[in-house]
């Protein structure tokens, strides 16, 4: 591929393979093709190597990675650290996925990291993917700004996913479910074979999950600490607070009583006491208390359960799995209960099978369900997602199917009343142009 010039640097970056949004080759080609971490290997060579002049944290796990990555990026910043993050996908702008201190980077700095590693490509054996440039961009920021640390969210998987060319200090595993069965196998325990990968010999294992058929794929790695919740550090505390959680986690350096995370959902003290406990090992000592109130009280999470209006009040969750839309339902029925009527809008992508998402989500409770398209080529027809709740016996008369995100949010606001509820949800593409439209920056 030609060196893009100065004016078409974001136009070179999207004409790459992004398997995220289902564009590049074909799905058979793509899955025919043995994984590699030999692309992203030679970039960050060619790039001088810049992952190894920071310590990192890499998360992996099938949900709430991004908020934990957020969590520990504000804890460590308010110990005074200088920190870049990277996380993945972005909810309207490519520039959220790298940040220093929890700025997303500026546009001229992304177009000059992208024209760096755009001067490398000629030199790979065959193109990278949208993913892996973007990877290599980060790391390769973070040595420029000499961060004191970098926290890096993995993509999908763990042994094969681009940022795993890094070591990680601090290894850290928030949950294993169901998803992205096309890359990471049918079984649980597929998947965290997959994930494990990230767990380098020597490293310290900050392990949320805790079956034990699963655990062990992780401790078989060889980790020379490993942190394990509900043993080492876990929550004692979680009730609803206005505006979020009133919560007290625990560590192996202590107990965090009184603390207010203004996140909502049940889940999410879980997000924070992984984060917590990572941010711990890898400092190797306590947090301050005064640090972690402090940390938490500017956290946010946009497009997790995150509240953009009321009356009537809307809602959006990027939730994408079924393990993610029953935590949804729970903060539903335990946060936001409610006699008044809720409108449901859900956007799936096509490896989603809609009667298992809408069972978890709880459209039998739903007044009303507007099915549409997530802007995504990898969307699912709305019209499968209005049949899947219906027959599940959502009256005809209460589906609605739209093409966009932007009408189905229109159309919900029109049809619900003031002490209603908008639900916007089923995947963070749909969230992410819901959000455009609803929240003014």
């Amino acid at each position: 591929m030609p060196t893009p010039g100065p004016d078409d640097i974001r136009g070179w970056l999207d004409a790459h393979v992004n398997l995220e949004r289902g564009i590049g080759r074909p799905a058979h080609v793509q899955r025919a093709t043995a994984p590699t971490l030999v692309r992203i290997e030679r970039m960050l060579a060619l790039l001088g190597s810049p992952q190894l002049e920071y310590p990192i944290i890499h998360v992996t796990g099938t949900n709430g990675k991004t908020t934990t990555a957020r969590v520990a990026t504000a804890l460590l910043a308010t110990l005074g650290l200088q920190v870049g993050s990277y996380t993945s996908p972005h909810l309207e702008r490519v520039n959220e996925r790298i940040t220093y201190n929890g700025d997303p980077i500026s546009d001229g700095d992304l177009d000059e990291l992208l024209r760096i590693v755009a001067l490398v490509e000629p030199e790979l054996p065959e193109p990278p993917s949208y993913f892996e440039i973007l990877t290599a961009g980060a790391y390769r920021w973070f040595a420029d700004l000499a961060v004191d640390a970098a926290i890096v969210e993995v993509g999908v998987g763990g042994t094969w996913d681009a940022t795993n060319a890094a070591d990680a200090q601090v290894a850290v595993v928030t949950n294993v479910s169901i998803d992205h069965v096309d890359y990471l196998g049918p079984t649980r325990e597929s998947i965290a074979a997959e994930k494990a990968g990230i767990v380098k010999p020597g490293s310290v294992l900050v392990l949320g999950e805790t079956d034990p058929d699963i655990t062990g794929y992780f401790v078989e790695r060889g980790p020379d600490v490993i942190i394990r919740r509900d043993r080492d550090f876990g929550v004692r505390t979680n009730v609803p607070a206005i505006g979020g959680r009133a919560v007290e986690l625990y560590t192996p350096g202590g107990s965090y009583p009184d603390l207010f995370l203004p996140l909502h959902g049940a889940h999410q003290a879980d997000n924070a006491a992984i984060a917590l406990a990572a941010v711990e090992a890898f400092a190797n000592a306590p947090v301050p208390p005064d640090v972690v109130a402090a940390a938490f009280a500017q956290v946010d999470s946009p497009g997790r359960l995150e509240v953009v209006a009321r009356r009537p009040l809307v809602l959006l969750d990027g939730a994408h799995n079924v393990a993610g839309a029953q935590a949804l339902r729970a903060a539903l029925d335990e946060e936001f209960a409610t006699d008044a009527p809720r409108t449901i809008v859900v956007g799936l992508l096509r490896e989603k099978e809609p009667h298992e998402m809408l069972t978890a989500l709880g459209v039998d409770d739903a007044a009303r369900v507007i099915a549409c398209r997530p802007p995504s080529p990898r969307a699912l027809d709305p019209t499968l997602v209005a049949k899947a709740a219906e027959e599940l016996g959502v009256p005809a008369d209460a589906i609605e199917v739209v093409d966009t995100v932007a009408e189905a949010v229109g159309a919900a606001l029109l049809s619900t009343p003031e002490d209603g509820q908008v639900i916007v949800t089923g995947s963070l593409y749909t969230v992410g142009a819901a959000r455009a439209v609803l929240v003014r920056q």
